[in-house]
C-alpha cells in the first residue's frame, strides 16, 4: 500500500532525525501531493538547495480531486470528535490519502485525532 508522506515527516527526514523513510523510499512506497509540495519547496528553493527541490519533485506525486462538500464534513465529524483547529491543508491531505486509499505518515498529533475522528489509515499504525 502507498504511504503518503506528510510534510512534518520530509522535515524531520532533511533535518536527519531518525524515520523509516529511507527503508520506504527504497521499496518504492512513498508518495506526495501538491499540498505537501507546496508546504516544502518554497523554503527549500529559499535556502537554494536545488537538489533537494528536483530530488521531491521526482517522488510519485499524487493528483487532487478537492471534493468540498466531502471536505466540510470530515471538518464536521472532526469538530464533533472534539479535533479543534485543523486547517483546511491538512484536511486536503486526509482527503487524498482516503481518495488514494494510502495510509499516512505524519508525526503531527492532530493526524493522530484526525485518523480516529474519519478512520483514515496511517502508517505506522499508531502516530509518533
Amino acid at each position: 500500500m502507498l504511504i503518503l508522506v506528510d510534510t512534518s515527516i520530509w522535515i524531520d527526514y532533511f533535518r536527519g532525525i531518525g524515520t523509516e523513510l529511507d527503508t520506504l523510499i527504497d521499496d518504492n512506497l512513498v508518495a506526495t501531493n501538491p499540498v505537501i509540495l507546496a508546504e516544502l519547496l518554497p523554503a527549500i528553493r529559499l535556502r537554494r538547495e536545488h537538489e533537494l527541490a528536483a530530488l521531491l519533485q521526482e517522488v510519485r506525486c499524487l493528483s487532487l480531486d478537492i471534493q468540498w462538500g466531502n471536505l466540510m464534513q470530515m471538518q464536521l465529524q472532526c469538530l464533533q470528535a472534539g479535533a479543534n483547529g485543523i486547517g483546511v491543508a491538512d484536511l486536503l491531505i486526509a482527503q487524498n490519502a482516503q481518495q488514494q486509499q494510502c495510509r499516512l505518515y505524519s508525526s503531527d498529533k492532530h493526524f493522530r485525532l484526525m485518523a480516529n475522528a474519519l478512520a483514515l489509515p496511517v502508517y505506522p499504525e499508531l502516530l509518533h
